[in-house]
């Protein structure tokens, strides 16, 4: 798609009726030749809105009002474009772990994890949460993770994860005042619930901090499995990673993975990690899938607020 298409299917899949601040400035860019050309000069990988509209916050740019975000944006390109060059869209959303436990729930415990694009590692800790999927509650602690979630029995009881580890071009430190500054900033305006879950989620994650390693997902896979200890499941895991690598790596990945022991969780788009014969997502807002071992078993939205199970 062009980089137009891009910004309104944003606005349209993942905006609409859930950030109406961002869903107006997705919209605004789609119409604005200036900002597209101006983007058009970026790497394909580094044209995304949610990467435009959080260096902007970062830098202390409006994003209430089209008109300012784009007069700051025309008037800080040169800076907004440097952070754009080096950040990826790192949104590290502990609500996706109400998606996954249905699933770490069932697999032979205990658990080793190991999360591709593992931002600060906010993912890794499933047993630490709590989770409410409609009136049913699994777990004590904080945060609470609301799922709205159809077609499956909720889980009775949080995975045992005895070790977690994560895998990423550029693993984030919760303890860096500036790490956390982007992890925020990344946050849409209006959710001010998934910032303060956010910050709670961050102080478990610092309180008990995951090996968390610099590498690629291809090349460097094999040798941090490899450390998950013996008589634990291995269970590699992502979400909302894979769209930011490029189609023949992410096919090797694939390859990779399959060839580890243990399970394999993904919940990407079908069209980043296509499936056959899927059924029809029931709305646009669930556009990723979620999947064990390469089989797909639920529709999910980014955020973790919702699944429909089908598999």
């Amino acid at each position: 798609m062009t980089i137009a298409a891009d910004y309104v299917d944003f606005a349209v899949r993942e905006l609409r009726g859930v950030s109406p601040t961002y869903e107006r400035l997705a919209l605004a860019v789609s119409r604005d030749d200036e900002l597209l050309a101006r983007l058009g000069e970026l790497p394909p990988g580094k044209r995304q809105p949610n990467l435009l509209f959080g260096v902007v916050r970062l830098l202390g740019g409006p994003v209430d009002d089209p008109a300012a975000f784009r007069g700051f944006a025309v008037a800080n390109w040169p800076a907004i474009a440097a952070e754009m060059r080096v950040r990826a869209t790192q949104t590290n959303e502990a609500g996706r772990c109400a998606v996954l436990l249905p699933v770490l729930a069932a697999l032979p415990q205990p658990l080793a994890l190991l999360e591709v694009g593992a931002s600060a590692g906010l993912c890794l800790y499933p047993d630490r949460y709590a989770y409410r999927y409609g009136d049913h509650r699994v777990g004590s602690g904080t945060p609470v993770l609301d799922c709205a979630a159809t077609g499956l029995m909720p889980p009775t009881r949080l995975p045992r994860v005895v070790w977690r580890a994560g895998l990423d071009l550029n693993p984030l430190d919760v303890t860096d005042p500036a790490d956390v500054a982007w992890l925020d900033a990344l946050v849409w305006p209006e959710h001010s619930h998934r910032r303060e879950r956010l910050r709670a989620a961050a102080r478990i994650a610092a309180a008990d901090p995951p090996l968390l390693v610099r590498g690629d997902l291809v090349d460097d896979l094999p040798a941090l499995a490899a450390r998950a200890p013996a008589g634990a499941t291995l269970v590699v895991f992502h979400t909302s990673v894979l769209y930011q690598v490029p189609r023949a790596r992410r096919d090797a990945f694939v390859d990779v993975v399959r060839e580890l022991p243990g399970h394999w969780i993904s919940n990407e788009a079908p069209e980043v990690l296509p499936y056959d014969g899927l059924p029809e997502p029931p709305s646009e807002a669930l556009h990723n899938v979620l999947a064990l071992d390469g089989r797909p078993l639920a529709w999910s939205r980014g955020h973790g607020q919702s699944m429909v199970w089908f598999g």
